[in-house]
């Protein structure tokens, strides 16, 4: 019985499941919930996660939310799949403290930005001070990599974990052309997203909003 994966387009966290779905080559049922349908606010949706976010996963009778524990159930429950936590008992650590580090400061600096650029900000000091707090998270990261992935020279969730964020640069630039967000990616990450986009499983988990433009 495949796993049942509840995504939103767009979704940062949504989309670091899916890419570790298709990174362990794992069956599931794919199923795009609608934000402006109210799909999240849903009785049978509420019934799986009171929360009423996404992602959500449900395998056989054991439901679950929060992107960062579903990839590490994902890692228990299927062990003789693609590592994502590859390594000693440390490298491990190394990897789940990078996850956290992304969850807590460059997300915060992603969500400062988003606001800025998708609620139409118009005070250019706060714009200008968004992007300056996301591009310093970015040049910190780029700054501590430690090989050609974040956590040395195999691929693990932490790169997973970052890579939504690196991607909306060039939705932000979409937007707002003049912030120049994706020419001011550090080389390093920049590289970097390019090794992450040409994982052959990569093209089939690109938002489906944004495939249409």
């Amino acid at each position: 019985m495949p796993i049942i994966f509840y995504y939103g387009s767009g979704s940062p966290y949504a989309w670091r499941v899916w890419l570790a779905l298709e990174h362990k080559k794992l069956a599931y049922d794919f199923r795009l919930m609608s934000f402006a349908d109210g799909d999240l606010k849903k009785p049978e949706f509420l019934k799986l996660n009171p929360r009423g976010r996404i992602p959500l996963i449900v395998d056989g009778d054991f439901a679950l939310s929060e992107s960062g524990a579903i990839v590490e159930y994902l890692e228990e429950q299927y062990p003789a799949t693609a590592p994502l936590f590859p390594g000693t008992t440390r490298e491990r650590a190394g990897v789940r403290r990078w996850v956290a580090d992304i969850d807590d400061s460059v997300d915060a600096a992603m969500g400062r930005m988003g606001e800025a650029v998708f609620g139409k900000e118009t005070d250019a000091q706060v714009l200008a001070a968004a992007r300056e707090g996301l591009l310093k998270e970015l040049q910190y990261v780029a700054a501590r990599m430690e090989g050609d992935y974040l956590a040395g020279a195999r691929l693990t969730a932490a790169d997973f974990a970052l890579y939504p964020t690196v991607a909306m640069l060039a939705r932000y630039d979409r937007r707002r052309p003049a912030l120049g967000m994706a020419a001011a990616c550090p080389p390093a990450l920049a590289a970097w997203g390019k090794r992450i986009e040409s994982l052959p499983y990569f093209a089939k988990t690109v938002p489906p909003h944004w495939k249409a433009g």
